[in-house]
């Protein structure tokens, strides 16, 4: 590239040369031309990477995640990350480095298409494949989708990009009870019916495997994860046992969007012998944008049907449901930026009925309030203050956080 300014730098000077009248008027004008020049070669340069586009979406997915399938080039490259600062009154502030997500697609060809995920989390310290598939695009209402994939349940295990929630933290419902990121083996039938007035999923994927002592053994110290420690992702050699999923979302009246979702599978994915013990999740969820406001809302619950089998005091109900509502102040300011305030109410019990009654939790509440600046669609500054109301302690927890993501 300075080869081609130089020379090209040369020959505008000899051109110029016959009309400049002095030193000067040659320099201004050599400078004019060679400016006009950088920008065209760095414009044919970044002709082959696609920006983000925040109100893009395939399949449901979030914005950097669905850039391979608009991208200018075959090959695609994209990603998200935050960050966050947290103080919880009568605890010490602590800062993480909390995600780093680096995207990487390929389109082998106008139906074929690799997509897949790399998670780095806490500074590096964890490293996953959160998801890694082929998408067969046979026709809008009809394509197969083969690999370790994310599960169609809820609002935010698709869309877990931080700038397509407002909260520093994703809401804790669909972190334990709907256990976002929640990736699994498996394969899916995915497209849109009635000129894209409806979205459906449906297929068979690694079943959660509650069969362990987060679900079975009362002493446990982080029990309320028992749905999420279930996971198997993308873990070596990982037990199979196939489970059902299905989505259908209506979002034929712009702005709004309105569906369900299910699971149903094996309770314990590493006893082959154990049978009659089956978890089922669903979940029924809304979203609505229109002009500056924004809500959301969302309810799920999980039962355990046979949960005996696994042990007396094993956990067999879960339920929670949380709404969000927010409005962007950036017409009322007279902002060029986004500066959407929001609360967000949740109520949840992640062990509501075990077999025995031993170790039954009451409801957990959680109020949040605060505010996202988006100085461009791509990057958010957030600020949010949160009251938990927890029965098993005595005192509500009161955190202040500030967190900051990007997608690109």
């Amino acid at each position: 590239m300075k080869k081609e300014l130089t020379l090209i730098s040369f020959v505008a000077m000899l051109a110029t040369g016959a009309n400049a009248t002095s030193l000067e008027e040659r320099v201004k004008a050599l400078e004019e031309k060679s400016e006009i020049l950088s920008e065209e070669l760095l414009k044919k340069e970044e002709s082959g990477f696609t920006f983000a586009k925040a109100d893009q979406s395939y399949n449901g997915m979030g914005a950097a995640a669905s850039k391979v399938y608009y991208a200018q080039s075959g090959l695609s490259i994209g990603g998200y990350g935050e960050m966050y600062w947290a103080k919880t009154e009568g605890k010490r502030a602590f800062a993480d480095v909390y995600r780093f997500i680096p995207y990487f697609g390929y389109r082998f060809n106008d139906w074929i298409v690799m997509n897949a995920e790399i998670e780095f989390e806490h500074g590096g310290e964890e490293v996953a494949i959160e998801f890694l598939y082929l998408d067969f695009m046979l026709d809008r209402s009809f394509n197969v989708r083969l690999g370790n994939l994310l599960v169609p349940m809820g609002l935010t295990n698709l869309r877990h990009e931080p700038t397509l929630f407002n909260t520093v933290q994703r809401p804790e419902i669909e972190k334990l009870l709907i256990p976002s990121t929640w990736h699994e083996n498996g394969i899916l039938a995915y497209g849109e019916l009635a000129q894209g007035a409806f979205a459906y999923s449906v297929g068979a994927i690694n079943a959660l495997n509650v069969n362990t002592a987060f679900a079975t053994d009362i002493t446990s110290a982080k029990r309320e994860q028992w749905l999420r420690k279930g996971r198997k992702g993308s873990a070596e050699k990982a037990t199979f046992s196939p489970a059902f999923v299905g989505r259908l979302d209506y979002k034929g009246i712009n702005g709004l969007l309105v569906g369900a979702s299910a699971y149903y599978g094996d309770a314990s994915n590493t006893d082959p012998d154990l049978s009659g013990a089956n978890l089922s999740i669903f979940d029924l969820h809304a979203q609505y944008e229109k002009g500056p406001f924004s809500a959301k809302a969302l309810y799920t619950q999980a039962n355990v049907s046979g949960a005996e089998k696994l042990g007396a005091d094993t956990i067999q109900k879960a339920s929670g449901f949380y709404l969000n509502t927010a409005y962007d102040l950036a017409d009322a300011l007279h902002m060029e930026y986004k500066l959407p305030v929001f609360v967000q109410y949740e109520q949840y019990n992640p062990i509501e009925e075990t077999v025995s009654g031993a170790g039954e939790l009451g409801d957990i509440s959680i109020v949040t309030a605060g505010f996202n600046f988006y100085p461009t669609e791509q990057v958010v500054l957030k600020a949010d203050y949160a009251i938990k109301d927890d029965p098993a302690r005595a005192d509500k927890e009161r955190t202040a956080s500030f967190g900051l993501g990007f997608i690109f």
